[in-house]
């Protein structure tokens, strides 16, 4: 489940950046926090898919 919030906050950083629709910092800590849920997911040992 972590890994589809990870992808859902990826993917809609990446459409934020594509689509020059920002709002201020928000579209950069969306991507923060998939990282952080994908970083997570390793240390704990689960696989990534």
């Amino acid at each position: 489940m972590l890994f589809t919030i990870a992808l859902i906050l990826i993917t809609l950083w990446l459409l934020g950046m594509v689509t020059a629709f920002t709002l201020g910092g928000l579209i950069h800590i969306l991507l923060v926090l998939a990282i952080i849920m994908i970083l997570v997911r390793i240390i704990r040992g689960e696989p990534v898919l």
